[in-house]
């Protein structure tokens, strides 16, 4: 057995992906069928893939799948495929972002999708042994001032509703042009204020100015991608010393352009200047992708050891918003079976 046999069995914890963007697409064709949703066109002809001409073809693909959605029974669905999934990659825990405005937006009351998402959730526990929590994001394309307000106001007010249905902190989505951070301080304060983490995208497709302000500006505990970081001594110097951790997802970052392959890309070297790195799958069936495939990346391309792969794998537990007793008892289960499996697939 080799170390690409040993992450692939390794037990993982996902803090970056979107419950919308990981429906599977023969799920999404059946779901907009049956709830009458025109769909853009999904795929070159398999059906467990998507494939997409450009951003804007992918946020259209994204809303399809918004909109796919209209019962309790649709939501539950995707969340139960969604920990299906999971358990096959040997995921315990999943912190889940989820756009709450956007399903508003196409007439999704909250009881139907907070149902939904309580009851994937408490299925998701008992038949499959994942424990999920989600991140509540708001959403910079409705950055102008007549549409930015109502909009963060109601998703802010679920997040803090949602605590009771696994809800661990607000998040911040969209593209960045245009739509720094700044702005969304006031959300996020009160969002802190009742015990929410704070969780924003930042300096993915904009520069490390936009990972500066998601610290200083929302209080970042991480920050979704985070990857154009490197572009700043300064800021890593200060990530690391405040261990403040990136949510990194390489294939989304190569398919979106950010970085034109994985030999440009700055996850190791992230990494060996102390920047707390976590690897995620973002939108997997969008991007062709899964988590195991990106744990794989570590030791393939950006040329990893055990060691490191390792603390990768670790890092997504110590910088989960899991309580502190679980934390820790989680880490603990980890190490062990991390230990384990080194004996099963790396022994000489």
């Amino acid at each position: 057995m080799t170390l690409a046999s040993y992450l692939r069995a390794a037990p993982k914890v996902e803090l970056h992906v979107h419950l919308e963007g990981a429906i599977r697409p023969a799920t999404m064709r059946e779901l907009a069928a049956r709830n009458g949703v025109t769909l853009p066109e999904l795929s070159n002809g398999a059906s467990d893939r998507f494939a997409y001409r450009d951003f804007e073809h992918f946020i259209q693909l994204f809303v399809a799948a918004v909109r796919s959605l209209r019962t309790v029974e649709d939501y539950e669905r995707i969340v139960m495929e969604f920990a299906d999934d999971l358990a096959r990659q040997h995921v315990h825990y999943a912190e889940v972002t989820f756009s709450p405005s956007t399903h508003s937006i196409y007439g999704v009351p909250q009881e139907t999708y907070f149902a939904g998402l309580r009851q994937g959730r408490d299925r998701a526990r008992a038949e499959y042994g994942v424990e999920l929590a989600w991140v509540f994001n708001l959403v910079r394309r409705w950055n102008d001032a007549t549409r930015l307000r109502p909009l963060a106001d109601y998703a802010t007010s679920v997040a803090i509703e949602g605590r009771e249905i696994g809800v661990v902190a607000l998040g911040l989505g969209g593209a960045e042009a245009g739509a720094p951070p700044e702005p969304f301080a006031p959300w996020f304060d009160r969002a802190l204020a009742v015990g929410l983490h704070s969780a924003p995208h930042a300096g993915e497709l904009a520069g490390p100015e936009s990972v500066w302000g998601a610290v200083r500006a929302l209080g970042a505990e991480r920050i979704g991608h985070g990857v154009r970081a490197i572009d700043d001594p300064a800021l890593m110097a200060e990530l690391a010393r405040r261990r403040i951790a990136l949510e990194v997802c390489p294939t989304s970052n190569i398919c979106l352009g950010v970085y034109p392959t994985y030999a440009a890309h700055p996850l190791a070297r992230l990494h060996a200047a102390g920047v707390p790195v976590t690897v995620n799958s973002d939108d997997p069936p969008l991007f062709g992708t899964t988590l195991n495939d990106e744990v794989a990346l570590l030791a393939g391309p950006f040329g990893l050891d055990v060691a490191a792969c390792d603390e990768l794998l670790l890092n997504a537990v110590r910088h989960s918003f899991l309580p502190p007793e679980s934390k820790a008892t989680l880490l603990a289960n980890f190490q062990a079976e991390l230990a384990a499996l080194k004996l099963l697939h790396l022994a000489t």
